[in-house]
């Protein structure tokens, strides 16, 4: 019997593991529910949510070839021996996967059952990230060469007489509802009908759009769920995407679909390239990518900074709006999530992983690669990439201009006027409202940033950090020119791409 392990790839198209196995012999498409997993700090009740409806669709498609789903729960190495001991396990077959570090061990021990049971592994890439990177010559092309290559279709499939098993409930993972009343809808087919709404409706504004948290919200892709948890592969919607840009370009129309695509094609890339970092570099989920930052931060968080940033309730209102509103759509746009980060590293000067954890949990589209590698780009520990330390009043004037955004998060400042309304420290009546219907600062975000500035930039000087920064660029840096990399690493600040 062949065995299909479903991990981020809950899909039966373009699944080249399941059509590969099904050349074999007989398959059990087998997807294992670990509550070891579902316990850690970086997951989640929204993640379950969103990965239970897209097992649910995964086993109606399944069920139209032949087979259904079949479901375990427990360690999944005692499945795979129960497995063995019911109908034999001739090979193992999954998609390779750049998780976190639980599921790194995990691989790991699922990679010593086999060879000690003589089980074939069969792993195959269904991103452009690539194993056993020597280096970062020619990344590029090969992204393009494997998304240009055939999707494969869904294969035929025999039952087994497998029981299928049921899909447990949140509450039987012992997770508790964490209020994402308005997050996406997990599943293949509101993975098919996103894609093609941002494809040839909303994503026309998408270039100029995706700043702002209001408008980000339509006029971005929102594939990034789908895409962490393979409801859609990435080649699926790299071909479309060039698909439309074929049609678009041939319509000759300058309506703004062209630069749309053009920076979404881009933004694909982007998706690869972030998690390729984790790949070569599992250490940078627990430690600084640049070591010469090691020590230069509390290594334990001030836990009532922390709090307060985390229920949005800093003071600092376009902040609150970010975090309130992150809270319950468990989404946020890409610009909006760099601010957020940079604020608990720079100005509330908290270490990168305990606000990089409560985002993780927050984000639906959780993807372990991206998230880590942002965060520390974020928080300034690459070495290698520039410091951008946001002004979060500025930024809540520029990219919330009328107010609405705030407004509906941060309620509270219904008496404070317009023109006060990212300062409210600065109105006429601040004192009826802040430090009592709404907090007073929890710091001055103006000196925590001049402070910040000059920690981070002292550390940057002197021959040794410059050759570990060498080396960095070397094993993680992209292949284009210096000023392009430059100007594109610090312009692409999505923690979760593509949004």
């Amino acid at each position: 019997m062949q065995i299909v392990w479903f991990k981020r790839d809950l899909r039966v198209q373009d699944h080249r593991a399941l059509t590969y196995a099904a050349q074999r012999g007989p398959v059990v498409p087998l997807f294992v529910v670990e509550p070891a997993y579902w316990q850690l700090d970086d997951v989640s009740c929204r993640h379950w949510d969103f990965a239970r409806e897209a097992l649910v669709s995964l086993r109606e498609d399944l069920a139209d070839l032949g087979q259904l789903l079949i479901v375990r729960v427990g360690d999944v190495l005692d499945v795979l021996d129960d497995l063995r001991k019911a109908v034999g396990v001739h090979g193992l077959w999954s998609h390779e996967e750049t998780g976190n570090g639980w599921t790194y061990a995990r691989d790991k021990r699922v990679g010593a059952w086999c060879r000690a049971k003589d089980v074939p592994w069969h792993e195959i890439p269904q991103h452009g990230v690539l194993r056993r990177m020597a280096s970062r010559n020619g990344w590029a092309t090969q992204w393009d060469r494997f998304m240009a290559e055939p999707i494969v279709n869904a294969p035929a499939l025999k039952p087994t007489g497998v029981s299928p098993g049921p899909i447990p409930s949140a509450r039987d993972l012992n997770l508790v509802p964490d209020g994402a009343r308005e997050r996406q809808v997990g599943g293949r087919a509101a993975a098919e009908e996103v894609m093609s709404s941002f494809l040839t409706a909303r994503g026309r504004t998408y270039r100029r759009a995706m700043s702002s948290p209001l408008a980000a919200a339509g006029a971005c892709s929102r594939l990034s769920p789908h895409l962490a948890w393979g409801s859609l592969s990435m080649r699926e919607v790299t071909q479309a995407t060039w698909a439309r840009q074929r049609e678009v370009k041939l319509r000759g129309a300058r309506d703004g679909w062209g630069g749309a695509l053009s920076s979404f094609s881009g933004r694909l890339h982007w998706h690869c390239h972030f998690i390729q970092k984790l790949e070569v570099a599992p250490r940078i989920e627990f430690e600084n990518l640049h070591r010469g930052y090691d020590g230069i931060r509390p290594s334990a968080p001030d836990a009532e900074r922390l709090a307060a940033w985390a229920r949005g309730e800093t003071g600092l209102p376009f902040v609150d709006a970010c975090m309130r509103s992150l809270h319950v759509t468990g989404w946020l746009n890409f610009r909006m999530r760099a601010m957020v980060m940079a604020v608990a590293s720079y100005h509330l000067w908290l270490h990168w992983r305990p606000p990089g954890l409560e985002l993780a949990r927050l984000f639906t589209d959780y993807e372990p690669g991206i998230h880590w590698s942002q965060v520390q780009m974020q928080s300034g520990t690459t070495g290698i990439n520039t410091v951008r330390i946001y002004n979060p009043v500025k930024q809540g004037m520029d990219q919330d201009p009328t107010g609405a955004f705030t407004r509906r998060w941060v309620p509270e400042l219904a008496k404070i006027d317009d023109r006060f309304l990212q300062e409210p420290w600065n109105a006429e009546n601040a004192g009826a409202v802040l430090g009592r219907a709404y907090p007073i600062p929890i710091v001055d975000h103006l000196s925590t940033a001049r402070d910040a500035r000059e920690r981070i930039w002292a550390v940057r000087k002197g021959d040794a950090f410059r050759r570990e920064a060498q080396g960095i660029v070397a094993k993680h840096a992209s292949r284009k020119t210096p000023r392009r990399r430059s100007r594109e690493e610090a312009t692409s600040k999505q923690l979760d791409l593509p949004l």
